[in-house]
Order: C-alpha cells, then sequence, then structure tokens
C-alpha cells in the first residue's frame, strides 16, 4: 500500500486533467493495523447477521433504524423532530415544528427509495442526485 499511487495528472490542452489509478486489480495489503482493523469489522458483520436472525421482523427493525438515523442525522443541520415525533402524521405536529418533522419525512423517503432503486440502479451519481431531490423536496433546504 505504501507504494500506491491514486493516479496522475495529464495535459489536456489547455487544462489538465486526473485519471486515476485503475481499482479493479490485485494489491497487496502489508500494514497489519489495516488488515486488524478489516478484520473486526468482518467480525462484527458477522455478529450483525447473526443477531438479524433473532429478529422475528427485520423489516420493522431496518425501517425503525431508518427512522432513528433520519432524526439523529437532521439534528447535525439544526433540525428539532425526535423519533416519538416522526412517528407522528403531520396533522399531529404543531404548526412550529412541521418543517423540521417534514425534514425528518423527507429523508426516511429519501432512505427508503435508495434502497428500493438499489435493486435494478448500480450505486451512481444517478442515484444520489435522484437521493438528493427527494431529500430538499417542499423544505428550507
Amino acid at each position: 500500500m505504501k507504494s500506491y499511487k491514486s493516479g496522475n495528472f495529464q495535459n489536456q490542452g489547455f487544462y489538465k486533467s486526473f485519471q486515476p489509478t485503475q481499482i479493479n486489480k490485485n494489491w497487496l495489503l502489508d500494514d497489519m493495523e489495516i488488515q486488524q482493523l478489516l478484520s473486526k469489522a468482518d467480525r462484527q458483520l458477522g455478529r450483525l447477521d447473526m443477531y438479524s436472525e433473532y429478529i422475528p421482523n427485520i423489516d420493522l427493525f431496518i425501517s425503525m433504524h431508518i427512522l432513528k438515523e433520519a432524526a439523529q442525522s437532521s439534528k447535525i443541520e439544526g433540525t428539532q423532530t425526535n423519533i416519538e415525533e416522526a412517528l407522528l402524521e403531520r396533522e399531529d405536529i404543531i404548526q412550529e415544528k412541521r418543517e423540521d418533522w417534514e425534514e425528518v419525512q423527507n429523508y426516511i423517503e429519501a432512505m427508503n427509495t435508495a434502497i428500493k432503486q438499489l435493486e435494478t440502479l448500480p450505486f451512481s451519481t444517478r442515484l444520489i442526485k435522484e437521493t438528493h431531490k427527494i431529500l430538499l423536496q417542499g423544505v428550507r433546504g
């Protein structure tokens, strides 16, 4: 990994372009710390997979995790909707908190749509743009 070069700059007439190195080739990982971290991550994924076998309704678990992620992630931008409020219907949210609630709902819809689209689309700029469009739909953005 120490000799890895991410790419080269090439002159293209009046501008330079960056040409990344191919990443789909064999390479040697000789950093023990990274190997240990990868091994730990692999074990944790195995544990998560094992726990998923014990959850009777994995779809409900995932939707609750997305809800939690939406509420917590939106707080970074100053949104003040908690998980309990995110579960309420729009009409049950006081007027002052509706914009925050809508941002969290957009996050949930964007995440669910992206997950569904990954069944037919590759992870791509198109997918990211479509997801971002849903995320900012009708809110202060």
